[in-house]
């Protein structure tokens, strides 16, 4: 090393002193650079290295590394307000692009233009894709659980391996406080799991809810109702439990069999032979309860469905079959309905018991022959005492997942079942369509020769219907019974979906409206009156969160109902029961009146609602209709009685599903009383509708369509 010229002095590791005292007194260097360099840069601007005499190959390497150090802060301190204003440009320039693209996206989005995406998930697969945080927590506490399950078997191998030999009461109190804190851990972990379980199947169950009750009210209207029309509310629950149950658990334990057999072959090969032959039994065992119980399962769901159909259908008709004495003769129909549900119980039940006994006697065989070779290498000097005791308690944890798999396989079988019907239904339900809120409807109701028929059916019950309603104005359908009135009506609420032509609120087809938006502006007054249970008040309000006392009572008032309310014994709050089994057939209607008239709807339609009203009921109904007329609603009652006719100025005439007559009531109701001939029947298929010369309606006749 060179020496320093004279005058200087090295102070601590060969520094020179005047280099080290300018070090000493220099300000502290920029945020991220190193003292020596920020010295070496100033040093190069100030006081130039060469007076120090060092030499010329040394000279440019400290003023290549000031330099290269420097540069950084240099280009900062030159150019630093003006890049500064760059960067800050640069960043609004890419948060106002983000936000327009932002405010692009969300514009196309509500009005459906947005760019079209890949098929979403199912909902069924979606909601419990959302568990999938979970499911790694769950995964996250097997893999603890199934660590710490190993502290029994290695305390066992170092009890019989150490501590005996040794006679050390201390190591065996020490071992025993590990394993018991183990074994706690072990405890802890498992309850945590548990309970993640039973919060994942409630998220399922919360995720789920509101579109299996769609499903519920939504599929009966689509012609896919079945014998048990709450069997996805019933798939729900079934999938909740198993979801909560201890079989995702042993699922979870599954992947860990391969560590306990590679344990046991670690501790002899001929250990980890045995235990593999036991598993492999086990499995074959698993794959047999799959393939008996399968179509088991199947039909022991299909025969409980129709043995609790049969019983809803007779509670749900208890007076008939009192008063006609059916009891007996249902009774032998539910009697062998609940025989086939048994018996395919049964016999799903003796399969999955004779399998997990057999996979219970497989196991104890299992442990005592883990233990028989284990003292066979004994004996033979290939093994210590304690691979008899570990060995046979690590081969009882190996196979655990799997018997407990068969236990739960019978949960699982069904889940599976319903997992899939569940799916099915919920996308032939469909999703709520997402749309506008359009503003309330005041122009007028348009029938835009619309043909319907049943959901699910292939026959058309209405025929090219054409007709225009503006506010204010009522229309009266008449016809002879299964002439399409009723359908028609369905038809005008949006119940059933035109097959085609179009009806539209002021323009707007029905399925463009939010069906909740929608309901707001109709009322419905269908034939078989269905009210809920609750009180009267609740049922008017349509159960409403939130209803105020004044519209319920507006309504009740423009029903012309009001009195008779109060006359109950707890008036507005008085319980009607189940379907409003506590009220007469003439209060249930006019009840399901009031409830229509709710919140002044801009379209009422009423099927038959003079059915069970006395005269003092019609003429409220009158009243009622022309108070709708009054405030610029439209009023379609379906009617077989003149009477209900009385406040309406428009007749439409109906038979074999086509308009026959439409015009003033004053014009048509005088012809239908002249007696004629009746023509043939017309063909069900899609023509000009026009007045059949020989068509007669006896107003005064009652019946339904």
């Amino acid at each position: 090393m060179t020496a320093p010229p004279a005058g200087f002095r090295t102070g601590g590791r060969g520094t020179p002193r005047r280099l080290s005292s300018h070090f000493r007194d220099a300000p502290p260097p920029p945020v991220g650079f190193s003292r020596p360099a920020v010295a070496a840069r100033r040093q190069t601007e100030s006081e130039p290295v060469t007076s120090l005499d060092l030499p010329r190959s040394r000279i440019g390497r400290v003023r290549a590394v000031a330099r290269s150090a420097a540069r950084p802060v240099l280009d900062r301190l030159h150019a630093g307000p003006a890049r500064e204003d760059a960067s800050r440009e640069e960043e609004a320039s890419r948060q106002q692009e983000a936000s327009r693209g932002g405010l692009r996206h969300d514009t196309l989005t509500a009005f459906g233009l947005a760019p079209s995406r890949a098929a979403s998930a199912p909902p069924i697969v979606a909601a419990l894709a959302q568990l999938r945080h979970v499911v790694l927590g769950v995964a996250v506490l097997s893999g603890a659980v199934n660590l710490l399950a190993l502290a029994g078997s290695f305390y066992m191998l170092e009890v019989y391996d150490r501590v005996i030999p040794s006679r050390s009461v201390p190591t065996l109190v020490g071992l025993s406080l590990i394993v018991l804190v183990l074994y706690l851990g072990q405890g802890f972990f498992d309850l945590i799991r548990s309970r993640l379980l039973l919060r994942a199947g409630r998220a399922f169950d919360e995720a789920l809810s509101r579109r299996v009750f769609r499903a519920v009210v939504t599929l009966p209207l689509r012609g896919r109702g079945e014998a048990d029309g709450l069997r996805p509310m019933r798939d729900l629950d079934q999938i909740r439990a198993a979801l909560a149950g201890g079989g995702p658990g042993a699922l979870f334990d599954l992947p860990w069999i391969p560590v306990y057999l590679g344990l046991l072959f670690a501790f002899h090969i001929w250990i980890g032979l045995t235990a593999l032959v036991g598993a492999l039994a086990l499995v074959g065992l698993t794959v047999l309860a799959e393939i008996l119980t399968r179509h088991h399962a199947r039909d022991a769901r299909e025969a409980g469905a129709a043995r609790g159909f049969v019983a809803e259908a007779s509670r749900r008709n208890a007076e008939t079959v009192r008063a006609m004495g059916m009891e007996a003769d249902l009774a032998g129909i539910w009697a062998r309905a609940s025989a086939a549900s048994h018996a395919t119980q049964e016999r799903t039940a003796e399969i999955t018991g004779a399998i997990h006994n057999a996979s219970k006697v497989l196991r104890v065989v299992l442990q005592s022959a883990v233990l028989g070779v284990g003292a066979f290498l004994v004996i033979r000097q290939e093994a210590t005492a304690g691979v008899i005791i570990a060995g046979s308690i690590l081969s009882a944890r190996a196979l655990a997942p799997i018997d407990q798999a068969i236990g739960y396989w019978k949960t699982f079988a069904s889940a599976r079942m319903c997992w899939r019907h569940l799916g099915a239904a919920l996308s032939a339900a469909g999703d709520e369509p997402e749309g506008l809120t359009l503003p309330a409807p005041r122009d007028g109701l348009t029938v835009e020769q619309a043909s319907v028929g049943p959901p699910g059916s292939q026959r058309l019950t209405v025929l090219d219907v054409g007709l225009t309603l503006e506010p204010g104005q009522g229309l009266g359908i008449v016809g002879h019974s299964a002439s399409g009135k009723s359908s028609l009506a369905r038809l005008l609420v949006g119940i059933w979906q035109p097959v085609r032509g179009a009806v539209r609120l002021d323009g707007a087809r029905l399925d463009q409206w939010r069906s909740q938006d929608l309901g707001r502006h109709i009322g419905y007054l269908p034939q078989e009156v269905e009210l809920f249970p609750g009180t009267v008040a609740a049922n008017i309000a349509r159960f409403r969160p939130g209803a105020e006392a004044d519209g319920i009572i507006a309504a009740a008032r423009a029903a012309r109902v009001h009195d008779m309310i109060l006359s109950l014994p707890e008036g507005y709050q008085t319980q009607i029961g189940e379907r409003g089994a506590l009220l007469s057939a003439g209060q249930r209607q006019r009840l399901a009146l009031a409830r229509a008239l709710y919140g002044d709807p801009f379209l009422v339609v009423l099927d038959e609602p003079n059915s069970n009203l006395d005269q003092e009921g019609e003429a409220a109904l009158t009243e009622a209709i022309a108070g709708v007329r009054a405030r610029g609603g439209i009023v379609v009652v379906v009617a077989h009685r003149p009477s209900a006719l009385a406040a309406l100025d428009q007749v439409m005439v109906m038979a074999h599903g086509r308009v026959q007559a439409l015009g003033p009531r004053d014009e048509i109701l005088p012809t239908l009383n002249r007696p004629r001939a009746m023509p043939a029947e017309a063909p069900m298929q899609a023509g000009s509708a026009s007045f059949a010369p020989g068509f007669t309606l006896k107003l005064a006749q009652g019946g339904r369509s």
